[in-house]
């Protein structure tokens, strides 16, 4: 007869978690496997030697005990299936071979969660943290549509992203959010499937991959001067957020990831030098006295930095612009409010602003491509593309006003 349990080695320190193991009992014979997986002793209950989500848990410890709960269920399941083969060939077998199998199998069963990771992580250390991080983004949406419960490919099929589509659209997610995510998990699929991981099927044959056209926005220069005009000298967040916002558009549209990651070494003989991170082109901008005026306004802490965006150099750096923008972007609505601009502000909107006015100032397209750093000009013409739909709006309101 063969047991097969799931154990818990609690550390000698409270503080730290114990190693989570499998134990297999063959005719007498103990064998011990590590499930790769650590707990504390208050998330288990011995008597019934299970996982357990406790009720003072952290919405994101909860669902990592879900997603521990369900590997190694089906670890146990494996293992278990090993020996009810090895008991069916009627061959004499020991808890070592139950072992050995389990062994020469694992590295063959990789879960959808466990995949995305090892590919985020490959591409960080390629220095290609933006498709790392979309990578990521991706899956933790993927894990609170499954409830942080992982999944093999053999079950990633059409009506799961069916109803993974359904249930983003449920929490309003608009048609261009839900596909983005779901050409992320198409192009990690395909990668799967070309490591002979999933079936050449299409699972994404009934779900919107496409890219719905969107409203671009911009404001005027008029709205960019009373901006610029507001005294937050009193309120120092609203005041760099409106700094940052007047910094992009002054640098040509610079997107706020490349603001971040400036250096001082950038910035030489009254010009700035840098390559966009998401082209990896050059640019060169002539350093004028309205950039220096908002420079000088901020001392920038010992970092090899221009602005006081990224703070410190501790690893964190990623982290650190993407929550300093989105708290630059909800305190630019106040700003926006208080100019009285009718548009939610946004970095975005300095950039595409940028584009417009120079566009409304006869400055070729080729030259507005170039100062922004596109690849091609039809890049650019999407940028440019409501211009001219808001000038006939406007026309047609001149002509309304006469009615």
């Amino acid at each position: 007869m063969t047991s097969i349990k799931l154990k818990l080695r609690m550390s000698s320190n409270c503080d730290e978690a114990g190693i989570l193991y499998y134990q297999v009992i063959h005719d007498r014979e103990v064998r011990l496997v590590s499930a790769g997986y650590r707990i504390f002793s208050c998330e288990w209950d011995r008597k019934h030697g299970r996982i357990v989500v406790s009720p003072v848990c952290s919405d994101i410890r909860s669902g990592e005990l879900e997603c521990i709960r369900e590997n190694v269920r089906c670890g146990l399941d494996r293992m278990r299936d090993i020996a009810d083969v090895l008991e069916a060939s009627g061959m004499p077998y020991s808890a070592e071979d139950i072992v050995c199998r389990y062994n020469e199998t694992a590295a063959d069963v990789i879960t959808v969660f466990g995949f995305i990771r090892r590919k985020a992580a490959r591409l960080r250390r390629m220095g290609r943290n933006r498709t790392a991080g979309t990578y990521m983004e991706a899956l933790s949406s993927l894990m609170k549509f499954r409830g942080y419960v992982d999944f093999r490919f053999n079950s990633f099929d059409a009506d799961m992203i069916e109803r993974y589509e359904a249930w983003m659209r449920m929490r309003r997610l608009c048609r261009n959010t839900t596909s983005f995510y779901m050409r992320i998990l198409r192009t990690l699929y395909n990668q799967a499937v070309s490591e002979g991981l999933a079936r050449e099927v299409n699972p994404f044959r009934n779900v919107y991959t496409g890219i719905d056209k969107t409203a671009k926005r911009a404001v005027t220069l008029q709205e960019i001067r009373r901006i610029k005009e507001l005294d937050l000298s009193g309120e120092k967040g609203l005041e760099f957020a409106r700094d940052i916002f007047l910094l992009s558009f002054c640098l040509r549209g610079m997107s706020f990831v490349d603001l971040a990651y400036l250096r001082k070494t950038d910035l030489s003989n009254g010009f700035v030098t840098y390559n966009r991170r998401k082209t990896g082109r050059q640019l060169t901008i002539r350093w004028e006295r309205h950039m220096q005026l908002l420079l000088d306004k901020y001392n920038s802490p010992d970092t090899r930095y221009l602005l006081p965006i990224i703070v410190r150099e501790d690893g964190t750096e990623e982290r650190q612009y993407r929550n300093r923008m989105l708290l630059i972007n909800r305190r630019l609505k106040k700003v926006a409010a208080l100019a009285g601009v009718h548009m939610p502000l946004t970095l975005y909107v300095a950039r595409h602003s940028w584009a417009s006015i120079a566009n409304a100032k006869n400055i070729p397209i080729s030259v507005i491509s170039g100062a922004m750093g596109h690849d091609s000009e039809s890049t650019t013409q999407i940028y440019l593309a409501s211009i001219q739909t808001n000038t006939i709006d406007e026309a047609n309101q001149s002509i309304l006003k006469d009615l």
